[in-house]
């Protein structure tokens, strides 16, 4: 018989008799579960894909609750609590009612919304893959095996000093106590993998989506056209550098295809460039027509500590696209080779032109790891976890 169980709200929610899957799993991601997929979405996809028996709640970003409100914002609120989006993965958008400035309330809630979330769903077990390292008293608090996955480096972006204690100590825990550590660039293993092993399992592509020839897209403005996809973020987007490149090529579209998280001034400024256009989020199994009608992709990134702790999903799209591409010299880029030229800020300009002039024939798609690949590798971390093995 169904019983029920109550969240830190007092709302009540049947819980499911036990699912006869062997494996579950529970995702605090910071990542939404939306059109735009990035790893953890992708990889989610790809083990429940591989795995007929895993079920899968994934923990999407909290809505806070207060801070929407004071900004006249219902539609997030509006949105379920939790939400079935395939047969065998349930996404919970947890309610934050608490500044975490007011100490540990705030995050015992958000870990009582998991774990009834859980129990309603009927997960026996579950392995907790934390990449929301906010989780991490939580996730160490429940008797479950837990997976810490560290995709960016936090601790080098700019936060306040009360955000980055927080932050610190919440990796510190993770890294002492999680069953295994998963990084995806060499510069998180170096940093990440001082004190213990970590498995370095970088980002992939879905290589025959990104292959296979789509129409060009109704709003890619006329050639010639520079394109970029991605999150507009000031830790990662050089603004100066698109703006030189914007008063270089007035003949050149440059088309920005991603969700906007720049500040205002920055948004503004770019705005007010004619030749650059801000397209916005597109749903993933359309990225890559704006890549294959590009004349040329451009990946005009700052160079600073926290973007040599990535690995860019995007540096594999490019290589699957086979289009022109020209980056500054990031990590991801640098070891890269034919279609992608590197180059400096102050050579950026010139390598695009250049780009532009050339012959767009040249040799075939290099190889480039797959989705699938590194599924299969994470999958094999996680049973590892899951036997007790800890570290290998």
């Amino acid at each position: 018989m169904p019983t029920t169980t109550a969240d830190d709200t007092g709302r009540t929610t049947e819980v499911r008799d036990a699912p006869s899957a062997a494996t579950s799993l529970v995702v605090c991601s910071l990542e939404e579960w939306g059109t735009v997929r990035r790893r953890l979405r992708i990889l989610v996809d790809e083990l429940v894909a591989r795995d007929p028996s895993l079920e899968v709640l994934y923990v999407a970003p909290a809505v806070d609750v207060p801070f929407e409100l004071s900004k006249g914002r219902t539609d997030a609120l509006r949105r379920p609590r939790t939400e079935q989006v395939h047969p065998r993965i349930h996404v919970l958008r947890p309610r934050k009612w608490l500044p975490r400035s007011l100490g540990p309330a705030a995050d015992r809630s958000l870990g009582r919304q998991v774990s009834s979330a859980a129990a309603a769903l009927g997960l026996v077990d579950p392995l907790v893959w934390v990449n929301d390292a906010s989780y991490a008293r939580w996730a160490l608090g429940t008797s479950w095996p837990t997976l810490y996955d560290v995709t960016d480096d936090w601790l080098l972006a700019p936060l306040a000093p009360r955000q980055e204690a927080r932050l610190r100590a919440d990796d510190d825990l993770l890294l002492a106590h999680s069953g295994a550590v998963v990084v995806c660039s060499p510069d998180l293993a170096r940093t990440r993998g001082r004190h213990r092993t970590v498995d370095l399992i970088p980002n992939g592509v879905d290589v025959t989506l990104f292959r296979t020839p789509q129409p060009r897209p109704d709003d890619l403005p006329p050639s010639p056209v520079a394109v970029y996809v991605g999150t507009l973020h000031e830790e990662r987007l050089d603004v100066d550098l698109l703006a030189a490149l914007a008063a270089a090529r007035p003949d050149l579209s440059v088309a920005l295809v991603g969700p906007d998280s720049l500040g205002p001034e920055a948004s503004a400024r770019l705005a007010a460039l004619d030749t650059v256009h801000l397209l916005g989020p597109r749903p993933y199994d359309r990225v890559p027509a704006y890549l294959q009608h590009a004349d040329v992709v451009v990946i005009p990134h700052l160079v600073n500590p926290f973007t040599e702790s990535l690995d860019p999903i995007k540096a594999y799209e490019c290589l699957a696209a086979g289009r022109p591409t020209v980056a500054t010299p990031v990590a991801g880029f640098r070891e890269l080779g034919p279609p992608v030229v590197v180059a400096d800020a102050d050579r950026f300009v010139d390598a695009v032109s250049d780009a532009l002039a050339a012959d767009p024939a040249g040799d075939p798609p290099p190889e480039v790891a797959s989705w699938g690949e590194r599924a299969d590798a994470l999958a094999a971390v996680m049973r590892r976890v899951r036997a007790g093995g800890g570290a290998s």
